[in-house]
């Protein structure tokens, strides 16, 4: 009975594994698409938070979940997480639209990065493993290595790097300061808030933390914008992209919660910096976007460092010696 429960536990985690990364990377293929046929990038990224709303509120009228039971005061300390996951959420969607896909990966594989200093400047004081800070020196060098092109030098497409480096240090403050009021919420279980739960409240918070943006960026535009779009393109490929973007954000997150619910947050890193090599492969071969020789190395090598960082970071640090 033990070995049937073992091989069915482990056939589960293999199988959300399989579709958080099949989910992911048709994510961004959608996500790109969307992008590409309307530019109106934080709409986009707006509306593919309303499907999951859809989701999640359709499953709380149905009674297929419980409906989460949150005071005034429990939202109020959930609202700077679903804050940072907004801008984190946006920037992975503006650094795509605006620049590669593969090289967006890239430069996200530098979120470790972004934790390590976060950790250190945000109390409680998060110090990791001196290995561990070692580690970030590849993923640093790597991700500047993939910037250099054959004889063009150093060529970067900044608004991506800025954007993409926006999303990493919303994704290193959102985990800092959410790890302990969700680990409450948890425990509560009259609040009804296991994972699924907790990502889609984040996920109705970071809607309403986009509205803002896009009403002071795209409001005075948008509809010259959609308009043009429609004329070049057709109204049913921009909605069916952004529709398709949408749930596939919403179904990977699903299974990525859930993975890390069952197996910890190490093993859960460990998979996130594998799947970027995934999706750094079907983003260059879908949109065709050229690998050079730099590329390849330099994304290798900031690869490897997340990994190795992922594994380390966890480590207790040595004790100090008492006389």
């Amino acid at each position: 009975m033990a070995k049937e429960e073992k091989s069915t536990s482990t056939l589960m985690l293999a199988g959300l594994v399989v579709l958080w990364y099949a989910g992911n990377t048709f994510y961004n293929v959608y996500n790109k698409k969307a992008t590409n046929l309307i530019d109106a990038h934080w709409t986009v990224a707006s509306a593919q938070l309303i499907v999951g709303i859809i989701m999640s509120v359709g499953m709380w009228a149905t009674g297929i979940r419980k409906t989460p039971n949150l005071t005034q005061s429990d939202i109020l300390a959930c609202f700077p997480i679903g804050l940072f996951a907004c801008l984190a959420h946006c920037g992975s969607v503006l650094a795509a639209a605006v620049g590669a896909v593969s090289f967006a990966q890239i430069v996200k594989a530098c979120e470790p990065v972004f934790a390590a200093v976060v950790g250190v400047l945000v109390p409680p004081m998060d110090i990791k493993p001196p290995l561990a800070y070692m580690m970030l020196i590849p993923i640093v060098g790597g991700v500047g290595l993939a910037c250099i092109k054959e004889g063009k030098g150093v060529d970067v497409n900044v608004s991506a790097l800025l954007f993409a480096s926006m999303a990493n240090a919303s994704a290193a403050l959102k985990g800092k300061l959410g790890s302990s009021v969700t680990k409450a919420m948890k425990a509560d279980k009259t609040k009804n808030m296991d994972a699924a739960n907790v990502y889609g409240v984040m996920n109705i918070i970071s809607f309403f933390c986009t509205v803002p943006f896009v009403v002071f960026y795209e409001s005075s535009t948008l509809s010259e914008v959609w308009n043009a779009a429609v004329e070049e393109h057709g109204a049913t490929p921009i909605i069916q992209n952004i529709v398709l973007s949408g749930l596939f954000y919403y179904f990977y997150n699903e299974c990525a919660f859930a993975f890390t619910a069952l197996v910890g947050s190490v093993t859960s890193s460990v998979l996130n910096t594998a799947k970027r090599v995934i999706i750094i492969v079907v983003s260059s071969i879908v949109f065709v976007e050229p690998m050079e020789r730099n590329t390849i190395m330099g994304s290798a090598l900031a690869i490897g460092g997340t990994f190795a960082y992922s594994l380390t970071s966890k480590k207790a640090a040595p004790k100090a010696k008492t006389a």
